[in-house]
């Protein structure tokens, strides 16, 4: 993440010299031949607050996806069989450990093979449907 840092405040930085330096040095004149234009002040002050705050709020927004991308990388201790997480000394749900570090919404209900062995003959059963032709009922 300091390698990233450092490199988007290089790319800032450089960013703010050709702005400012545009206006206060005169590039066009000086490497150019260009005729001379007169410095604005207002204008390098402006522009150069521009970058800044671009600059500043980019690398917040850097940070703050980089450690995102760190914690869903990072390795994490799940008990084998709660499924609890690990949250340094205590031990956390599964699902009060995603509601506190991502924005994932739980719904819960139960797959068919946990319905069988938990509610045996109390789990849904599919129900087949036929159709018997001769028991058509007629109106006498």
């Amino acid at each position: 993440m300091k390698r990233t840092m450092e490199l988007q405040l290089l790319g800032f930085m450089v960013l703010l010299f050709l702005i400012v330096g545009d206006e206060t040095l005169d590039f066009p004149h000086m490497l150019f031949g260009a005729p001379a234009t007169p410095i604005n002040w207002a204008e390098a002050i402006m522009e150069g607050a521009y970058v800044v705050l671009l600059g500043v709020f980019s690398m917040l927004t850097t940070r703050y996806f980089i450690r995102r991308v760190k914690f869903l990388e990072g390795f994490m201790s799940i008990c084998a069989h709660c499924k609890k997480i690990q949250e340094g000394e205590n031990w956390v749900s599964l699902e009060k450990y995603m509601i506190e570090h991502s924005e994932a919404q739980f719904s819960h209900g139960v797959c068919p093979e946990c319905a069988e062995k938990y509610y045996g003959e109390f789990s849904p059963r599919p129900k087949i449907v036929t159709f018997d032709s001769s028991r058509t009922h007629s109106a006498a």
